[in-house]
């Protein structure tokens, strides 16, 4: 057995390599909201294909907008 006289540190030597090498985190900060609009006044229309996810119409957009800033979710994709 052989008994090293010093600890390795090569993944641990660069600040590139330390950053690939760390723990995974995601937070509300990391997350896109995605929203589908539909034209028309108080519209909110179901997408099978995504549970949860409905097209929303400008008004409606608005609230779930503000709901949306309540979570602590700040980016959207249109």
């Amino acid at each position: 057995m052989t008994i090293l006289t010093h600890r390795p540190r090569r993944m641990r030597k660069h600040a590139y390599t330390r950053k690939l090498m760390r723990e995974n985190t995601l937070t509300t900060d990391d997350l896109i909201f995605p929203i589908f609009i539909v034209e028309g006044e108080n519209q909110r229309q179901s997408i099978d294909s995504m549970p949860d996810i409905e097209r929303l119409s400008i008004d409606q957009l608005l609230i779930e907008a503000g709901e949306l800033v309540a979570l602590g979710i700040r980016a959207v994709a249109l």
